[in-house]
């Protein structure tokens, strides 16, 4: 839908406050080139800029008048690429104002800030909820689809944090929503996903003190997974709510696979090592990092970038550890991946869950996924000049995984981590609470002005 004449642009421009980019224009891909650079053909016919709310009601009412699509942007991280549309491209970039207060521990972030707006705006307060590892990731599209971070066994995900958000409805109107303000509203904006009910102007969340904390990095060689995996998971069986740990197993061309740990825990070194001493004892490591750090400075150190290039991840849980024969099944799927020019390779991860994330009743936000032992991740990637021949391939062997992998599996699905090549998105991603946020969407969007793939009620 891109109803738009070059009369129509024009007008947009006179309308609005903020720059309007045409394509070819000096900032214009910054703006509105995909995360994901699988979906690097995908151009608007333009972007605005937004530079106040005015903006972002302007242009709803343009995209309606002229029946043209429009897609809100943050952070831009959607995996699926639905951060970008062929229409118009409202880019929030600049509405990026964070405030925080010391004595009430309330954080309000506008709707286009990332994390390092965030972090630069708690840290000297001293308090935390959970957030993502990567500095580019929006507020918005993190805690709209739930939000897990290395804190949330204590903390919960980002949107349990959510104490209010104000949103714009496809007509223009600005709704305040918390437990008694549009409640069912403010349901759904915790895990609902982003992009659905209408383009969030602020999130207000409640933070906690944080204290220092430890870290870790152990690595392995990748024949090593199996046991690797089966002593930690053993750990995070019985592990305090104060550890977080994120095992994962991969292959780049070029190299042989490694199996790694990343972990954080919310107390002192000495602790961390005498949870890790069993399995450290029957895995010994090739590299074994333990170390006491502030908090900002642990979450430097978990810092976590994307590399460039295009890629496709599936995602599942677990009400268990995986098996040591579905780490056997996965090393051997990696001697086989198809490669590509990407540094990223290919590989699996899995993010221990529970603690705080479990003790909220899966119906009492849109955030379905409660009842975990933890969430698993496959992916694979490639170079976004790659052949075609290379990209199916890829995505038949990612494919191919995740089916081998399905019996370990409850079916359900992350939604943070969109997937479009999903089937039973609707179950996978929302379960029981599916019903509920399409009656949700039917009040606030009846017309379906905003839409996309696996946009709810399609």
């Amino acid at each position: 839908m891109n109803g738009a004449s070059e009369a129509d642009w024009q007008r947009l421009e006179k309308l609005a406050r903020g720059r309007v980019l045409r394509p070819g224009a000096a900032g214009f891909h910054a703006s509105s080139a995909a995360f994901n650079k699988r979906y690097r053909s995908t151009t608007p016919g333009g972007v605005l800029r937004a530079a106040d709310t005015d903006d972002i009601r302007t242009a709803l009412a343009w995209a309606r008048d002229t029946g043209t699509a429009l897609v809100a942007r943050s952070g831009g991280h959607s995996y699926a690429g639905y951060s970008v549309g062929t229409g118009l491209v409202v880019d929030l970039g600049a509405l990026n104002r964070v405030t925080a207060d010391g004595s009430t521990g309330l954080v309000t972030a506008a709707g286009g800030a990332r994390m390092a707006d965030v972090y630069a705006a708690i840290r000297p307060h001293e308090m935390a909820f959970a957030l993502g590892n990567g500095a580019s990731v929006g507020i918005a599209g993190l805690t709209l689809g739930g939000g897990t971070s290395s804190t949330s066994r204590t903390l919960g995900l980002t949107a349990d944090a959510l104490v209010g958000t104000t949103l714009m409805t496809a007509d223009g109107e600005v709704v305040t929503c918390d437990a008694d303000h549009h409640p069912d509203l403010f349901w759904a904006c915790r895990g609902g996903g982003g992009g659905n009910f209408g383009i969030n102007l602020s999130f207000t969340f409640r933070a906690t003190a944080v204290a220092d904390v430890s870290t870790c990095l152990l690595l392995w060689e990748g024949k090593d997974a199996p046991e690797v995996f089966a002593a930690l998971q053993d750990l995070a069986l019985r592990a305090p709510d104060a550890l977080s740990l994120r095992l994962g197993v991969s292959a780049a061309d070029g190299s042989d696979p490694v199996v790694s740990a990343v972990g954080l825990h919310l107390g002192p070194a000495g602790e961390l090592r005498e949870l890790l001493a069993p399995a450290l004892a029957a895995t010994r490591p090739v590299r074994h990092d333990i170390a006491d750090r502030t908090f900002w400075a642990a979450k430097d150190y978990l810092l976590h970038e994307t590399s460039a290039g295009a890629f496709a991840v599936r995602t599942g849980f677990t009400a268990q550890p995986l098996p040591p024969e579905a780490l056997t099944a996965v090393l051997a799927r990696l001697a086989r991946r198809p490669g590509g020019d990407n540094p990223d390779g290919s590989g699996l991860a899995l993010y221990t869950w529970g603690g705080a994330i479990g003790r909220v009743d899966p119906a009492a936000t849109a955030f379905v996924h409660r009842d975990a032992f933890a969430l698993v991740t496959m992916d694979t990637s490639w170079g976004e000049h790659d052949s075609p021949r290379t990209v199916e391939a890829n995505l038949r062997w990612l494919a191919e995984l995740r089916e081998e992998l399905a019996p370990h599996l409850t079916g359900a699905a992350y939604q943070n981590f969109i997937d479009p090549d999903l089937p039973d998105w609707r179950t996978a991603y929302y379960g029981t609470n599916y019903p509920r946020l399409v009656e949700i969407k039917k009040r606030v969007d009846p017309d379906g002005f905003f839409t996309f793939g696996q946009a709810i009620g399609t």
